[in-house]
């Protein structure tokens, strides 16, 4: 009889039982697998061939081979140290009652109660004695426990596990999900040093990854352990053991068959069943009446899934289906985001910290592994996944450590998929003469000369003068030049919502001064830079200084974060005086002063921390353009942020409302043209000044180009202003003056005593302008 017909016969006969079996068991008692909580990609019947790996069915059944990788049992050599004696005879004698959640079946479920008991005990006494060391609890560091607080809510804990307190905000420890992992067991069950040691190095113990090493030191890991023991604990003291039931408890070890799942030395499970002959529908696993097999206490879903996976047809699975089952299995899922599947949930959002919140989620959410095949070279994987790689220091959460025995197959993987599915982009070495000029092309782009990306990102272990994001040195060590040179392009595309600036809007080059404005030529010369890793000249700007910037006869532009524009600001200065800042992460005119330009942190054109160098007239931050719904539907507002609420509850927030930034390009008089869109319409939006009365105005002109008419709405003013004609608005220090269109004046959701006006723009399809002239007074 061949394999295949052997699986066959197994699969109908345990989806027999699984039909047949009446529901029983607590539904509160069903094994937790942290990754099928939610947001999960697989299908019923992937969830049950998931289940039939965690639940470890193969190791008692032939013909069940495992889909991701196995799931052994914990090492049980030394468990009568690392557990107190008491909690592990209740568990032993009642899996399910003593630890909510658990993947251990009863095994002595068919027992009666006292039989139970003296197997557990025996079990007990033979584990006992074959450990090294003796069960002693430890007395809790209480200096250690508040530092453990905060590890355990800060380090990524709370992806598996249920939030214990208050998030660093204030918000409430959200109730926990359907895939937390308890930890009500825990005081009960170790001591400080004995799970101290497990947190230190647990992949020793539990080889199969489920529970990774999260990278604590010896002190951090008691610290954890400090908090999670607490000062309640029960008292456990170590047993006495009698020789009499160590020989007993061996031999139950055996019977029970418990070596199927836990090695221990000299010990070998009962040869897996085989089903070939068929299979008695009422006895088994998932039979009405347990006899002699396992209860696992399994959810009605869960038996679902699994019935739905044995009657599935044996087949071998893709890599999608492999990388699904494997990001689900080993909980990826619970921090990283890929497709339309995973991502952190919001209830454990506010855990998830940073030290550089003006970069953004980025900072503090682990990154999408959507594309991830195609984005990192393979040995960065392997050293990310297996030697904990790390160029993020600002993140507080920690890259777990899964064991490479566990996940070295998840790198090709990821290649297989992904690599197909971005554009290649070819990134050929220059050669001679071109060498040179490549490599100071790029380090000028880099520099605060051409596009600041030093800005935002260290430098060769040198920190940014603003932000200290991602070291750029190790880009290509990192990242496959293809994915590197579209995300440079399109940042937007690759990462919606990422602190990064569109340098080519369009593929055009904003910076035509270097390298002849020729995209590709820049992007290949950034490239061949970083290349050079160490030995790289630093770019300027790397090592700050303080400066006032000052505009000459031209009008300059400076780009960089500012109080008065956010952390996507542009400063535009004129020759005449009149300056305004414009916020690319919303699309607005955000503030006007006239007098001297802007104070930065160095003497260049580009990126870097500005204010203005004159008292400002500030307008609002929001988004400029929306289409409400109705006439009295409040404008969408930017989430508030202090330092009480330092997380971004919307950090999609311009999109979200339609808005999507595209850059700039320059005229023969310097002058910038901002490009964006509010949902299908492409706007331009040019300012530059003439004099009215002896006073220079900023003419700002809002091109639009519509596929179809519709209409949309452009906040223009907010706070306490007078109107002084149809056309004409006025607060003490600005007046505004307005294309001829539909007006709505009304009060605001703002805080304070405050009135909104709003334009009303019936745009038709094609082109159209709308003309705003800003004048400050005295």
């Amino acid at each position: 009889m061949t394999v295949s017909v052997m699986r066959g016969r197994l699969y109908r006969s345990l989806l027999g039982l699984c039909l047949a079996a009446p529901l029983w068991g607590v539904q509160d008692s069903a094994p937790v697998i942290p990754g099928l909580g939610e947001r999960h990609p697989l299908d019923e019947a992937s969830v049950g061939r998931l289940l039939l790996d965690e639940l470890r069915c193969a190791a008692c059944h032939s013909g069940i081979a495992p889909t991701v990788v196995p799931a052994p049992g914990p090492d049980l050599s030394d468990v009568g140290w690392r557990v107190a004696p008491d909690y592990l005879q209740r568990f032993i004698t009642d899996p399910a009652g003593t630890q909510h959640g658990t993947k251990m079946p009863g095994m002595l479920d068919s027992l009666r109660p006292a039989e139970r008991a003296d197997v557990g005990l025996a079990i007990t006494h033979f584990l006992v004695d074959a450990a090294s060391r003796t069960w002693a609890g430890a007395e809790v560091d209480e200096h250690g426990a508040g530092p453990g607080d905060e590890l355990f809510h800060s380090v990524g804990c709370v992806a598996c596990h249920a939030p214990r307190s208050a998030a660093s905000d204030g918000t409430a420890a959200p109730a926990a999900s359907g895939g937390a992992v308890d930890l009500a067991h825990v005081p009960a069950k170790y001591g400080v040093e004995s799970l101290a040691e497990f947190l230190f190095q647990p992949t020793l113990v539990r080889t199969a990854g489920r529970m990774p090493d999260m990278g604590l030191t010896r002190a951090e890991a008691r610290d954890v352990a400090s908090y999670l023991v607490g000062s309640d604990a029960p008292k456990s003291s170590p047993l006495n053991v009698r020789p009499e039931l160590v020989g007993a408890g061996r031999d139950y070890f055996e019977q029970f068959s418990c070596s199927a799942c836990h090695a221990l030395e000299g010990l070998a499970g009962k040869p897996p069943v085989s089903f070939a002959g068929g299979m008695n529908l009422q006895r088994g696993c998932l039979a009405a009446s347990v006899t002699n097999a396992p209860q696992f206490h399994l959810s009605t879903s869960q038996r679902a899934a699994i019935a739905s996976a044995l009657e599935a047809p044996v087949a071998d699975p893709s890599d999608a289906d492999l990388l699904a089952q494997t990001l689900t299995a080993f909980n990826c899922i619970a921090c990283h985001a890929r497709d339309d599947y995973g991502g952190v949930r919001p209830g454990i959002d506010s855990y998830f910290e940073t030290d550089e919140h003006d970069l953004g989620n980025d900072a503090r959410i682990p990154p999408p592994l959507t594309l991830a095949g195609g984005k990192l070279q393979r040995n960065w994987m392997a050293k990310v996944l297996f030697e904990s790689g790390n160029v993020r220091p600002y993140m507080f959460t920690r890259m777990p450590q899964f064991g490479e025995s566990n996940l070295a197959h998840l790198p090709d993987l990821f290649e297989r998929e992904d690599l197909g599915r971005i554009e290649p982009y070819d990134m050929p070495l220059p050669e001679g003469d071109q060498q040179k000029v490549a490599r100071e092309g790029g380090r000028e782009l880099v520099g605060t000369g051409g596009l600041s990306c030093i800005s935002c990102h260290d430098f060769n272990g040198t920190p940014s003068p603003v932000h200290e994001g991602v070291d750029l040195i190790n880009s290509c060590e990192r990242l496959r030049p293809s994915w590197f040179a579209r995300f440079l392009i399109d940042p937007q595309t690759y990462r919606p919502g990422v602190v990064m600036p569109e340098s080519w809007p369009g593929g055009v080059a904003a910076h035509t001064e270097i390298l002849d404005g020729d995209t590709d030529a820049q992007v290949k010369a950034i490239w061949y830079y970083l290349s050079q890793g160490r030995t790289a000249r630093d770019p300027e700007g790397i090592h700050p200084t303080s400066n006032r910037l000052a505009v000459t006869d031209t009008v300059r532009t400076y780009r960089g974060r500012s109080q008065v524009a956010g952390f996507r600001g542009i400063a535009v200065g004129h020759p005449v005086g009149l300056n305004f800042a414009f916020n690319a992460q919303t699309g607005t005119q955000s503030a006007l002063w006239r007098g001297d330009f802007v104070s930065v942190r160095w003497n260049s054109q580009g990126a870097g921390g500005f204010d203005p160098s004159a008292k400002e007239v500030r307008l609002a931050q929001d988004v400029s353009f929306y289409r409400l719904p109705e006439l009295d539907t409040p404008w969408p507002l930017r989430p508030h942020m202090d330092d009480e609420n330092p997380i971004n509850p919307d950090p999609l927030y311009p999109r979200n409302k339609g808005y999507r930034f595209g850059g700039y390009f320059f005229d023969e008089r310097s002058i910038p043209t901002f490009l964006y869109t509010s949902g299908d319409v492409a706007i331009e939006d040019r300012s530059e000044t003439h004099p009215v009365g002896g006073r220079p105005v900023l003419h700002r002109t809002l091109s639009f180009s519509a596929p179809a008419a519709e209409r949309l709405f452009f906040r223009a003013l907010t706070g306490e202003f007078t109107q002084l004609s149809a056309r004409q608005f006025e607060t003490p220090k600005l007046r505004l003056t307005i294309s001829d269109v539909p007006i709505l004046v009304r009060d605001s959701e703002a805080d304070g005593p405050a009135s909104e006006l709003l334009l009303e723009l019936n745009l038709p399809a094609g082109a159209s302008s709308l003309t705003i002239d800003y004048e400050l007074l005295d």
